[in-house]
């Protein structure tokens, strides 16, 4: 089995650490990993804003870079599900078709593929879990809570794996966080609102790092702590399954 590394930009440009933890973490656990380096933006952003028709270069190159590889791993939902969802080409259907069905977030990864029962990681600090969006509702790596079925989630499966790791409860577990990508620019005032609402429930819940797999979203918090004088992190839940390993 050959892993392709996909490290999206946003994370190569203001998160490298994770982008590191996230190629430590598979190796570390037998996984033969590589990165394509040239690489570069999955295309989301354009899409996202409805140029979709614009992408077809970035499309091109991604199955240029990992049409070779048995699965396609990277740490962000929000990346992976446009790439299951919309990559495509006209003179390489079959090439798209099978990167689409290859390529998987990390935490349903190491879940669902890898099967993983035991980590040998330590984070002694009290975490608070935000659902992303895309995480939850387009690759259903956590049950949501507006329908009646039984709970789950996959992060919270493997944080569970993590020694002196307390998950702390909160009120509101799924709700958006107002990112949205390019939402929190054309929507700014109602994507801030959002966001400290997402930021006091974990505070108020006692959390000293909040962890999700979509630094996007941890980007979006992050900045409002900061802005707030906060004492809490962000980290992206990597560089937590990778911690004393």
């Amino acid at each position: 089995m050959t892993v392709g590394l996909f490290i999206p930009c946003y994370v190569n440009q203001f998160y490298p650490d994770a982008a590191k933890a996230t190629l430590q973490l598979l190796r570390k656990l037998g996984v033969n990993v590589a990165y394509p380096l040239k690489q570069t933006c999955c295309g989301q952003p354009m899409a996202n804003s409805g140029f979709e028709n614009l992408t077809q270069p970035c499309d091109d190159l991604f199955i240029e870079n990992f049409s070779s590889f048995d699965y396609i791993v990277a740490p962000s939902a929000s990346c992976v599900l446009h790439i299951k969802d919309h990559l495509h080409s006209p003179q390489n259907a079959e090439g798209a078709n099978k990167i689409r069905k290859g390529i998987y977030e990390l935490v349903e990864f190491l879940t669902d593929v890898l099967k993983i029962e035991k980590l040998d990681a330590v984070f002694p600090h009290k975490v608070g879990l935000h659902h992303s969006c895309h995480g939850l509702r387009g690759l259903h790596l956590s049950q949501m809570s507006e329908l009646n079925a039984p709970p789950f989630s996959k992060p919270q499966q493997l944080l569970s794996m993590v020694r002196e790791l307390e998950q702390v409860s909160l009120d509101r577990a799924d709700e958006c966080c107002g990112f949205g990508g390019t939402f929190c620019v054309a929507e700014e005032a109602v994507s801030v609102k959002m966001g400290k609402d997402r930021v006091t429930d974990h505070t108020k819940n006692g959390a000293e790092y909040i962890t999700s797999s979509d630094l996007s979203c941890l980007m979006h918090l992050q900045g409002i702590l900061h802005r707030n004088k906060s004492a809490v992190k962000v980290i992206h839940i990597a560089e937590i399954l990778n911690a004393g390993l």
